[in-house]
């Protein structure tokens, strides 16, 4: 079982969009290892990336690091609107999702 697989960035809002290219490139090829695997045989029950939301960084307490597939307008200080915003990974994934690994 692989959880919480992702990348922390400091994603820059343009146009109200997020493009994380990096992000998808960098969970595309963590995927395209998951099916190698499994044609190896390896038993892969499931997998997950990380995480729905930003989040507040564990490792260094700060919004700088961002993780999620939905952009969350709140910096350092606890300030911003709140307003989400979806990242360009999210609408890939859901890609991957729908077509169960098929579109990576």
């Amino acid at each position: 079982m692989i959880v919480e697989n992702g990348m922390g960035t400091a994603d820059v809002v343009e146009n109200s969009e997020i493009n994380d290219d990096y992000r998808i490139d960098y969970l595309q090829k963590h995927i395209k290892k998951i099916s190698e695997l499994l044609e190896d045989g390896v038993e892969v029950i499931a997998y997950t990336p990380w995480s729905a939301l930003d989040l507040v960084s564990l490792s260094c307490g700060t919004m700088q690091k961002r993780y999620g597939f939905i952009y969350v307008d709140k910096d350092d200080l606890g300030e911003g609107t709140l307003k989400r915003i979806k990242k360009k990974f999210f609408y890939w994934y859901r890609i991957v999702i729908d077509s169960n690994g098929g579109e990576i």
